[in-house]
């Protein structure tokens, strides 16, 4: 369970970072079923103003960066990076057996403190490099919205941080309560590529018009025996052409994206009805329930009896 939260603030904190953080674990949301965290915003000094990357802009904690140990998740907000972080912040992490997770640059603290090493990690594109010369030891997946490393998630940028903590929210309280929150914050509650996984853009977006319709039929008969070939057909395209206009628009080739469009439908399905395993895998596309299995565990790294055990909403 995730029943305490604690945000440190430095110097230079992200405010709309900081925001979505104090959005999806700060607001009281128990009238809808969600529920209540203890939520601490932490400073070096309790009750001193910390400047934000605003100029003028200004954040009072009320804790300070003792709070983050006894908490079941520390997050940390994007700031601007520097060569030195505070000193009792640093060693707070060290200490803690809390659940870490980063937004944006609040991964360059994780690295401050020896916490990446050895561990799969992203970072905003544009801090990538620098991330890499600074924590070497570090494994950073450039190309993913966000890594789930177990105790330790790491965000891309902005709405990335929203789809990573989305993510610790489904994975800790389950898939009921994420969809509570995703849809106040009216965002897409299942932009994450699956438990524990790192999947090149997860749920790919049209870079243009061209292939919005298809896509659209596509996923509207997801049951259907699609190929790369008969996708080409709607495209009004050869396949070649097809399967190169389909990498520069989405960023993933054709058969990634059916292939994972697929397993979202089945988890929805398992989450949300009785449907046995075979019916799971023939209304998803799959055909067989070996097949299912096969890309469900790779996509989402379970079985999905044991997907559905954890995160059925009946």
């Amino acid at each position: 369970m995730l029943r305490s939260v604690a945000v440190p603030l430095i110097d230079g904190v992200a405010p709309f970072e900081f925001g979505l953080l104090c959005e999806v674990f700060g607001v009281d949301r128990t009238e809808e079923g969600v529920p209540l965290v203890d939520f601490r915003v932490c400073g070096e000094l309790p009750n001193e103003p910390v400047p934000t990357s605003i100029r003028g802009v200004s954040i009072t904690p009320e804790h300070g960066f003792d709070a983050l140990q006894s908490v079941d998740l520390v997050a940390l907000p994007a700031a601007r990076v520097r060569d030195h972080y505070p000193e009792k912040l640093v060693r707070a992490l060290q200490e803690t057996e809390a659940t870490l997770l980063s937004v944006c640059s609040g991964a360059f603290i994780l690295g401050a403190a020896g916490l990446l090493d050895d561990r799969h990690c992203t970072t905003h594109w544009r801090e990538v490099r620098q991330l890499k010369e600074r924590f070497p030891k570090a494994q950073i997946d450039p190309d993913v919205l966000f890594v789930d490393d177990g105790n330790i998630i790491t965000s891309a940028g902005t709405a990335a941080g929203i789809d990573a903590c989305l993510h610790l929210v489904r994975r800790e309280l389950g898939t009921k309560v994420a969809n509570i929150i995703a849809r106040r914050m009216v965002v897409a509650p299942q932009r994450d590529g699956g438990q524990r996984q790192f999947v090149e853009l997860p749920i790919p977006e049209c870079s243009s018009d061209s292939l919005e319709p298809v896509l659209e039929q596509v996923l509207d008969t997801i049951a259907d025996n699609h190929t790369v070939a008969s996708m080409a057909k709607l495209a009004v395209m050869s396949e070649r052409t097809f399967a190169r206009r389909f990498v520069a628009e989405t960023g993933t080739t054709p058969n990634k994206w059916l292939s994972l469009q697929r397993v979202l439908h089945a988890r929805r399905l398992l989450e949300e009805t009785d449907l046995d395993v075979d019916a799971v895998a023939a209304r998803s596309g799959f055909g067989t329930a070996a097949l299912l299995r096969h890309h469900f565990h790779r996509v989402v790294g379970i079985a999905p009896s044991d997907y559905r055990r954890t995160f059925s909403c009946r």
